[in-house]
């Protein structure tokens, strides 16, 4: 069978952005299919763990998502270090947590893993009348800055599944291949001999 041929990825995932963007939302919508109109603000972190079923690769995501507010922000680099992906989310009715999504952003890059797979997500877009950041600027500003841009709503759930589906694809490819089982080749003797420590 195929399937057992299949990569086993163990990956951390990372979110951060200012407070009330939805980032605990998200995660909730997309790990227990749950929204909550008034969702507390989270102290510290929050730990989750889901795992996705892709044809080539089974992804074990480690989600840390972030506290929002300034006073836990020197703790974020303890969650985001060796982070395998981050998503940044800001939410588009609210030009400040925009602003402050790019300084996430900035710092993600200077001092991230460096083959981070970075998303912008703008977030809360189910209130399309109180939207102040245009899907242009989220996207021109994702483009310039080498990240994936998605628009989401943790409360229509609109995006969320495809966003974590969309990292997963991503871990998945840059994952090496690691076949299990044993390989069998008729191999030349000359180069066999160098797999054998004490052959005489």
């Amino acid at each position: 069978m195929a399937r057992s041929r299949n990569k086993n990825i163990q990956a951390k995932l990372v979110l951060v952005g200012h407070m009330g963007t939805g980032k605990t939302s998200l995660v909730l919508r997309f790990v227990k299919g749950q929204f909550f109109d008034f969702q507390e603000s989270t102290i510290g972190a929050a730990f989750f763990t889901q795992v996705l079923s892709l044809n080539e690769a089974t992804v074990k995501f480690d989600i840390w998502d972030t506290a929002g507010q300034e006073r836990y922000h020197s703790l974020a680099p303890m969650y985001y270090r060796g982070a395998a992906a981050a998503v940044v989310v800001y939410d588009v009715t609210s030009s400040e947590t925009f602003e402050r999504a790019k300084k996430w952003v900035r710092e993600l890059q200077r001092q991230g893993n460096q083959n981070l797979i970075m998303f912008l997500v703008a977030n809360k877009v189910d209130l399309e009348d109180k939207k102040k950041v245009g899907n242009e600027e989220g996207e021109q500003y994702a483009k310039e800055n080498g990240l994936t841009f998605l628009e989401t709503s943790a409360k229509t759930a609109h995006n969320v599944n495809e966003l974590f589906y969309e990292i997963a694809k991503r871990l998945a490819k840059a994952a090496p291949s690691r076949t299990t089982g044993i390989k069998l080749h008729n191999r030349p003797r000359e180069s066999e001999r160098r797999f054998f420590c004490c052959s005489s």
